[in-house]
């Protein structure tokens, strides 16, 4: 690494990683046996991705996997977490197994292995098949039922050999984009009348808990998405506002899993979706706490006739991404420290099992991806992870976002958070700047440690 561009010292036993999911990156969905899922549905409707685009082949990763793999290789990271597509595997979400699909995961879990690289395996990254869909997705309890199915399925063809699992990847946003606002697919505006899916997605992470620890799986953990919450002003109506977002977004996913509770300014709205038994499934022990963190929240009242009683304002004072998103790193640190200091030994090790940031910039004349700006902001954030951790929080390591430029769902393919640049029309894959600091910064923390 080159003078200032030395990163945060962090143990020698912290795991660095990067991350990625099917939809975004596999393409190939018509291939070998998969079936279709709410995201090739949703890409189909007319104005629905900002740019027309589709997961359909974006970058080929089903077919490129020998070279995503010596990517990784190259890279040094030793964890990667990938998505298993459950269309693939099941491609109507229950019945006989796709087994060309199952094999395509079985035999990447053993390339990681043979790199020295440990998988992070995600069961659900929201590519729902699309007959579940059709018989109500994750509204649906019997979903819940196909999904621990699932579950025993792939943890009997892969447990004796993953390091990490995780079965449901952002359960609020799949609630809120998918179920509430319609941003994501399935494309449902239920706002409020949306808990049920939360409900049914948290009873899925527990039912899958049980099939994969019952199929061997040594670690079970989350990926939830988290953010400080921070009111746009002083006012009374501002702050409850926010206090209320902080809820639905932080509270309605820690509390059942490490409280075997809601909180109870939403209890009212799942009283009718709980069931005897529902809230022991879903509080399972988990091995490790899962935090994807992009950027904080601002949240102030909204107008008596909105359709909901929070609005988003603008973070002032710090620079943006390419989408628009607050670049706050200290804001990562924050909410390790306060998730800590709430929850204290409900809270078991944690990983930041996702960050990242929109920078588009592709090859120079050179063939050189210059993204500084990626750099400082993973240098930065892997900084607020070891102040973190000399406050006394347990954060075991540190997956990227993303491995590879890919498919950004409704934003389609002009986003660019890859450490590796793809030309979506050649498929090359083109090393970054931040791919080689990311990797100076592996070598130098086990040298450093040695």
């Amino acid at each position: 690494m080159t003078a200032g561009e030395q990163g945060p010292r962090l143990p020698a036993d912290f795991r660095f990683g990067t991350a990625t999911s099917a939809y975004q990156i596999e393409g190939a969905v018509a291939d070998d046996g998969r079936g279709p899922s709410v995201w090739d549905t949703f890409c189909a409707e007319p104005g629905r991705i900002a740019d027309g685009s589709s997961g359909a082949v974006a970058c080929d990763h089903y077919h490129r996997v020998d070279e995503d793999v010596a990517l990784l290789a190259d890279l040094g990271a030793g964890g990667y977490r990938f998505s298993i597509s459950w269309p693939r595997v099941q491609p109507t979400g229950s019945g006989a197994v796709n087994a060309a699909g199952l094999d395509f995961y079985d035999r990447l879990v053993d390339k990681l292995l043979a790199i020295g690289v440990q998988p992070m395996v995600t069961l659900f990254h929201w590519d729902l098949p699309q007959a579940l869909e059709d018989d109500g997705g994750w509204l649906n309890r019997a979903t819940v039922e196909r999904f621990a199915d699932y579950a025993a399925i792939v943890g009997a063809r892969l447990a004796d050999r993953v390091e990490h699992w995780i079965p449901v990847n952002e359960p609020s946003v799949v609630t809120t984009l998918g179920y509430a606002t319609g941003l994501h697919a399935p494309g449902k505006t239920l706002m409020f009348d949306a808990m049920p899916a939360a409900h049914h997605l948290l009873l899925g992470h527990g039912r899958a808990a049980i099939a994969l620890r019952a199929a061997g799986a040594p670690s079970v953990g989350c990926a939830n998405n988290h953010a400080p919450i921070w009111p746009a002003s002083d006012d009374d109506a501002d702050v409850g506002a926010s206090k209320l977002f902080d809820a639905v977004w932080n509270g309605m996913f820690i509390e059942p899993m490490l409280l075997g509770r809601y909180p109870r300014d939403l209890e009212p709205l799942l009283e009718d979706v709980v069931d005897d038994g529902d809230m022991a499934t879903i509080r399972q022990p988990l091995d490790f706490y899962g935090v994807n963190y992009y950027t904080p929240f601002r949240i102030g009242a909204a107008a008596e006739d909105a359709p909901m009683p929070f609005e988003f304002r603008p973070v002032m004072g710090y620079p943006t991404t390419d989408l628009n998103w607050s670049v706050v790193p200290d804001a990562l640190r924050e909410w390790l420290i306060m998730f800590r200091a709430r929850l204290r030994a409900a809270v078991p090790p944690i990983y930041v099992t996702e960050s990242g940031c929109a920078y588009n910039q592709g090859p120079d004349d050179a063939g050189v991806v210059d993204d500084q700006a990626r750099i400082d902001y993973h240098s930065a954030h892997l900084t607020a992870v070891a102040e973190a951790l000399r406050m006394g929080v347990d954060v075991r390591g540190y997956y990227a976002w993303s491995l590879l430029d890919n498919f950004e769902w409704a934003d389609g393919l002009v986003p660019r958070f890859g450490l590796v640049h793809v030309d979506y029309e050649t498929q090359q894959r083109t090393k970054k700047r931040s791919f080689q600091w990311y990797a100076d910064l592996v070598a130098a923390t086990k040298a450093s440690n040695d």
